[in-house]
């Protein structure tokens, strides 16, 4: 794909990717970038990384395929997520009912779908946005923190069948597991949330392990798998020993603070 095209959207969602997405967009040669915000999700410092910004409610599907259609823009991009507590406390205009009243099962790649096939009925086509984020996907080999153990290697291969599988069946993308036994699977709540539950199942020695993947048939305009400096933070309060990400499908954010709060916790930031 040419990363250098004239100008692209942002449906732009919470956290620091959309900052992130911004910067490589402008560093790889978009000359313009449209940005549709979501009040109390999306980071305010977003305004001053775009050239147009709108914001609007989560629900309000028209406003923002109009956001879009209205400035000329017949690309768009994904970027950052929207708090479960906002997609269950949304307020759709009649566009939005009409989709989700279209869709039986529930999910990212159900959602998100049907929100691509509205926007390219306007024009609009909706494109994965890793492209422009190589440089933060970790590859093959990376690894911070303490070196794994043999114990630890095999609790690896042992959550990364797992979380395969719970990929497969759109459940989530993260488990996290100790000695052999499943302590918790990502559901709605995020990944987070899953480690939390986790690492107190782990009980107060911690030591679990938690391995996030993307699976073979995940679409990566909907959901880039992440990892961050506030992961690594719950991972530490959790005692957790490892986390695992999946090579050249998972973002890397702010690299250096992963970095500082895995060897100062002593936790282990693999790929696979």
């Amino acid at each position: 794909m040419n990363t250098a095209i004239e100008s692209i959207g942002m449906i732009a969602g919470n956290r620091g990717l959309p900052l992130e997405f911004a910067r490589h967009a402008r560093a790889a040669g978009v000359k313009r970038l449209v940005a549709v915000a979501f009040e109390n999700e999306t980071d305010p410092a977003l305004a001053g990384l775009v050239d147009d910004i709108v914001w609007l409610k989560v629900g309000q599907l028209s406003k923002m395929i109009a956001a879009f259609t209205q400035r000329g823009v017949a690309q768009c991009v994904m970027t950052g997520q929207i708090a479960p507590r906002n997609l269950f406390d949304l307020r759709p205009d009649l566009r939005a009912m009409s989709l989700l009243f279209r869709i039986k099962e529930r999910n990212a790649r159900t959602i998100f779908g049907a929100i691509a096939d509205e926007l390219k009925k306007e024009g609009v086509e909706l494109i994965d946005a890793t492209p422009w984020l190589k440089p933060l996907m970790p590859g093959k080999g990376f690894g911070i923190g303490p070196k794994l153990s043999p114990e630890q290697e095999e609790e690896v291969a042992f959550g990364h069948r797992i979380a395969t599988e719970i990929s497969r069946l759109e459940i989530g993308q993260t488990v996290v597991v100790k000695e052999g036994t499943v302590l918790a699977v990502e559901g709605f709540e995020g990944t987070d949330a899953c480690l939390a539950r986790g690492g107190e199942l782990a009980g107060p020695k911690g030591g679990a392990v938690a391995v996030k993947t993307a699976g073979d048939n995940h679409d990566l305009r909907f959901d880039i798998p992440c990892l961050g400096a506030k992961t690594v933070e719950t991972a530490a309060k959790f005692k957790l020993s490892v986390l695992a990400i999946e090579a050249d499908k998972t973002l890397l954010l702010e690299r250096e603070a992963c970095e500082t709060l895995a060897k100062k916790n002593k936790i282990s930031v693999i790929t696979i």
